[in-house]
């Protein structure tokens, strides 16, 4: 194969994708969730640290105390941010549905040492934005209630519970959470997902528009052709990957080892390109070829995620510089597996080639 003849190949594609429209479309979802970044970490921590959104709100919200009187109210109106009404059940509920309220508490009337427990009745909306926030602000309120309960029932006991001395968690911003864990691979791997679904298109279109006759017509081999395609793709992904990194680092957002990062997502966007490039081969269909490979590659990446070592637990630890050597490893391992894959899909390319050829 010379390298010369994929080298042009590579040149013309690259130069043709600046006309394609499925390059700039991923590139401005790229930049979307690149600007909108904020927006996605209030969501996303809201879903896996619900108590987060009550720290970003600084609203008073009005609730309604309803049932007999208890210790519960003097709770709630010691906290700053809930504005309590002491009203009948009745009206508070229709206040509620008028949105006039952000929530309703009903309190029975069960003494604090009575051997009965407490039932408290919480009315919320459902499938708002705001509940969310309020549960979050009561919840903090039912667990000193809940405290103050348990001391005054304590001498009920009848065997002492085990101390448990359970050292204080480290609290740490979700926003870092979000960046490290989140956002930084996301970013990073998005160009490699993109190449791979791109050699689909480079390589069906050729069977599509009927240009391998011309093409096999040139110097040019088939095996080239091929080739040609697969590293215009590939020289995609180190370029908006180390773009993304600088953009973040001009952001106030310190990342460690990018030299490494950029290898290991070169090494494995590689091999989901070459995963393309014999899907488009065998099916040569577009829309056949992508379904295929959606879900071959939904497979893949659910099998390497459940491995120790995945791809993105080494970009969270990398960009964090919390590895150690054991990455080159890692890296040395993967370059030896596409080396394993670009020697099959070179005979495989060769072998579609030959058939060509005769035909």
């Amino acid at each position: 194969m010379a390298a010369r003849h994929a080298g042009i190949i590579t040149k013309k594609e690259l130069k043709a994708l600046y006309s394609e429209k499925t390059i700039i479309l991923a590139i401005l979802l790229q930049l979307f969730i690149a600007m909108f970044s904020s927006f996605l970490m209030v969501g996303l921590a809201s879903m896996y640290d619900p108590d987060s959104v009550g720290q970003l709100s600084t609203i008073r919200y009005p609730v309604a105390y309803t049932g007999e009187e208890s210790p519960l109210r003097g709770y709630l109106a010691s906290r700053d941010d809930l504005r309590v009404y002491g009203m009948d059940l009745d009206q508070a509920v229709a206040a509620l549905k008028e949105r006039k309220l952000g929530a309703v508490i009903w309190v029975p009337g069960t003494a604090p040492d009575a051997d009965d427990p407490i039932k408290i009745t919480l009315y919320t909306i459902q499938n708002d934005i705001q509940t969310t926030v309020i549960n979050v602000k009561l919840k903090e309120v039912f667990v000193d209630y809940e405290t103050y309960l348990r001391e005054i029932r304590a001498p009920r006991l009848d065997v002492l519970p085990v101390p448990l001395d359970i050292p204080p968690a480290e609290t740490g911003s979700n926003f870092y959470e979000f960046v490290y864990g989140l956002l930084i691979p996301l970013l990073v791997f998005m160009p490699a997902i993109i190449s791979s679904a791109l050699i689909i298109d480079l390589i069906t279109e050729e069977y599509q528009h009927d240009t391998l006759e011309t093409l096999m017509s040139t110097p040019v081999t088939f095996t080239e052709m091929i080739w040609g395609k697969v590293l215009a793709c590939f020289v995609l992904v180190p370029v908006q990957s180390a773009a993304w990194l600088v953009l973040l680092a001009i952001n106030g957002i310190a990342i460690a080892n990018p030299v490494p990062i950029l290898l290991h997502v070169s090494a494995g966007s590689l091999v989901l390109i070459l995963l393309g490039a014999v899907t488009a081969l065998h099916y040569r269909d577009r829309t056949n070829a992508q379904f295929i490979f959606s879900t071959a590659l939904v497979v893949v990446i659910l099998f390497v995620l459940a491995l120790p070592y995945n791809p993105v637990n080494l970009i969270v630890r990398l960009s964090v510089n919390a590895i150690g050597a054991e990455h080159w490893l890692i890296l040395a391992g993967v370059v030896a597996f596409t080396a394993i894959a670009s020697f099959a899909t070179d005979r495989y390319a060769r072998k579609i080639g030959m058939r060509i050829f005769l035909y």
